[in-house]
């Protein structure tokens, strides 16, 4: 007869122990408080633009080590915890039109029109994270990449898991993990931290119903990248 553990769907397994699961939400929580606190990017307020950007990718990739780490502890490897494949084109160009299509109807209608209900509006901290400069510009575009990468493995790959085998419920998983996304960016008010809640759980949503990131890191990338950009030249 299979053991308990056995006949729990993997999904609903935890990848990694609870403190394993803590230190990274100190970690994120911690450079959060730092953001807000300061009224900046986190780093950025202290070291400048370029070294910010720089630093940020740093501490991103660093927390993505660790999580692979503590997964693999747990026989769970990265790619198991991203999903999904690109064995061929057709699924590259299926993520692709799936990941443009949230971003229009959900980074572009649903998030706008919640930012327009709560009548929010870019503050210092925003206004100065944008780059200027090709210097400037190519390390945020890193970034955008970083992050598009790296929070969707840390949020919806790892966190979601997690608090999928915390709660036993997906819908439980997928709020909670939005909770921490929103509460990971302190530097931007809370306004905007209530709207990063809801998109983050739109990209639990979308996690859960591709059973891969792929489409949401292209999402995330685009819209941290191209979205900044266009911001930066608006706001200016």
């Amino acid at each position: 007869m299979p053991s308990a553990s056995a006949l729990v769907e993997p999904r609903r397994r935890a990848v990694a122990p609870a403190w394993h699961t803590a230190i990274v939400l100190i970690a994120l929580l911690s450079s959060s408080l730092a953001g807000a606190l300061s009224g900046s990017l986190p780093f950025v307020g202290t070291f400048g633009r370029a070294w910010g950007y720089v630093l940020v990718i740093t501490f991103e990739w660093v927390l993505v080590g660790f999580i692979s780490w503590g997964a693999n502890r747990q026989k769970v490897s990265l790619r198991d915890l991203i999903g999904g494949n690109w064995a061929r084109p057709v699924a590259v160009l299926r993520d692709l039109a799936i990941a443009v299509g949230f971003l229009v109807i959900c980074g572009g209608g649903v998030l706008n029109g919640l930012g327009y209900l709560l009548k929010v509006a870019p503050n210092r901290a925003i206004r100065g994270m944008f780059p200027h400069g090709p210097t400037e510009i190519i390390l945020y575009l890193m970034m955008a990449l970083t992050a598009g990468f790296c929070e969707e493995v840390i949020f919806r790959g790892y966190l979601q898991r997690q608090f999928v085998a915390l709660t036993q419920a997906v819908a439980g998983g997928i709020v909670l993990q939005g909770i921490a996304f929103g509460l990971s960016h302190g530097y931007q008010g809370w306004k905007f931290m209530l709207l990063i809640d809801v998109y983050g759980t739109l990209f639990g949503v979308l996690a859960q119903w591709c059973r891969s990131l792929r489409p949401g890191m292209i999402t995330h990338s685009l819209q941290d990248g191209i979205g900044g950009l266009l911001a930066s030249h608006f706001l200016r």
